[in-house]
């Protein structure tokens, strides 16, 4: 069974999508708040990372050019509603680029950063479903974030 590129860019598509409908129910004010007592990261830094993981996957450990990420300052980052969804805009359009590149390879199966992926399993749709993972993981996250403000 093989996954195809445009599948692949529907389910980063949809994740973001998500995140977008949850920017809906924050304001600028919220985006950037955690819920008391939880020890968690807000919908803004939690948005920023996922605005950097998706391309950032596809780019380095997927097709094996450098990348620089400050994995700290995305948790810890904030911004408007607008400036959020501004960003998701522009990871969307970047990941979906990066894609159809990882489709036609090549690509790069012993990066160092896949040995993070389970088990053994440093294939190309092994990479594609870490990926998604972490997006949705995150969504989650940033859903239950959303709920939790909102009391």
């Amino acid at each position: 069974m093989e996954l195809d590129p445009s599948t692949i860019d529907l389910y980063v598509r949809h994740a973001f999508a998500g995140m977008n409908r949850v920017l809906d129910r924050l304001d600028d004010d919220t985006v950037n708040r955690t819920p008391d007592g939880w020890g968690t990261n807000s919908v803004a830094g939690l948005i920023v990372h996922c605005c950097e993981l998706a391309p950032s996957w596809f780019e380095m450990p997927g097709l094996g050019r450098d990348s620089v990420r400050d994995r700290e300052a995305e948790f810890a980052a904030t911004g408007t509603v607008t400036e959020l969804r501004t960003r998701i805009d522009a990871a969307v359009a970047r990941t979906s680029a990066l894609i159809g590149e990882f489709a036609v390879g090549p690509t790069t199966p012993e990066h160092d950063f896949r040995a993070f992926m389970p088990g053994e399993d440093r294939s190309d749709g092994a990479l594609v479903l870490h990926v998604l993972e972490e997006l949705f993981q995150h969504l989650g996250h940033m859903e239950v974030t959303a709920d939790a403000l909102g009391r």
